[in-house]
């Protein structure tokens, strides 16, 4: 069943009016680059729009050499089946490019609704708005306001999300909003293991970088990540590890699959680098305290606690079913 469009301000439907969507009472919405843009153009996720439109298809599947990393991670945080996902209604909240966008359109017949606060969404419709016109609807919005009914899902997913929005609770909450009684919600977030967490560069050097420029931190980045590199696997090498930490990269070793090539790593370096230090948010989160987001919301959390999928990679991730009160 096809699940309705509406204006989240006045749940009024949508209709397409030319380059636009409008409802009943005048107000519009309009479609750039094929995607209908329901939240404000300009907002606090403006560098995801920079770094995914510039890294396009750095983390796609189809550009790294059969890795297929992206789906590994997706069935691996979700548990789901991709025989069992046949006319279902799922609900994916910050696209970003669209990696696995890719992989519900390429690896399952489930039809797609995504949405993504910033322009990120431009690439994602570049590299999969052709796959499966019929299954795939891709919005510009926000996970506060959402053109769908709440209640519409059979399946939700927000990874690599949460910690970038301003409220990790509230967006919680408009997750399972929109999931049926019954449906699941799979989330997976940074996590915060201990006092250190935030003891490393990157905590410690975000109050200025998050306020620079996007082109000038970029700049930067890319005129330095050769040596960062080099330094951060020769302390691996020589067992201080511990102390890369305190370099202002990316946890390289950790991260990415052993068989990227030296020009992959570079690339993912940056992207990931540039991931980490531009986000206006970032709010790690003790597994156990979203856990009890999910109860005080109306799921029943069904896992909780890391998940291990492709090269060496993990994810904090919790599961749960959306119950009825």
């Amino acid at each position: 069943m096809k699940i309705p469009i509406i204006n989240p301000k006045n749940n009024l439907p949508l209709y397409c009016e030319g380059s636009k969507l409008a409802d009943y009472e005048g107000n519009t919405f309009p479609i750039i680059n094929g995607v209908a843009r329901i939240s404000d153009l300009d907002n606090y996720t403006e560098n995801f729009g920079v770094q995914w439109n510039k890294f396009d298809k750095t983390q796609l599947d189809s550009d790294t050499d059969g890795l297929e990393l992206s789906k590994q991670r997706f069935f691996a945080e979700t548990h789901w089946d991709h025989d069992n996902l046949n006319e279902q209604n799922i609900l994916e909240v910050g696209s970003g490019a669209g990696r696995f966008s890719k992989v519900v359109l390429e690896h399952t017949d489930a039809t797609l609704y995504s949405v993504d606060y910033s322009d990120a969404v431009s690439a994602n419709f570049k590299n999969n708005g052709s796959i499966a016109p019929d299954r795939f609807h891709l919005f510009q919005a926000s996970i506060y306001e959402m053109p769908f009914p709440d209640a519409s899902f059979d399946k939700v997913f927000c990874m690599g999300v949460l910690q970038h929005t301003p409220n990790f609770d509230a967006s919680v909450k408009a997750l399972i909003q929109k999931a049926k009684v019954g449906g699941e919600i799979v989330v997976d977030f940074y996590p915060i293991k201990g006092w250190w967490t935030k003891v490393n560069a990157k905590y410690l050097l975000r109050p200025i970088t998050k306020k620079m420029s996007h082109n000038r931190l970029m700049n930067l980045i890319e005129s330095n990540v050769d040596w960062l590199i080099k330094v951060h696997f020769t302390l691996h090498k020589v067992g201080l590890g511990v102390l890369t930490r305190f370099l202002p990269v990316c946890n390289i070793k950790d991260s990415f699959p052993q068989s990227l090539t030296p020009a992959e790593l570079r690339e993912w370096t940056i992207l990931d680098t540039f991931d980490q230090y531009s986000p206006e948010h970032d709010h790690p989160q003790r597994i156990s305290a979203v856990v009890k987001m999910f109860e005080r919301h109306g799921a029943k959390v069904t896992f909780s606690g890391y998940e291990p999928y492709g090269d060496g990679g993990w994810a904090s991730v919790v599961r749960a079913v959306k119950s009825n009160h």
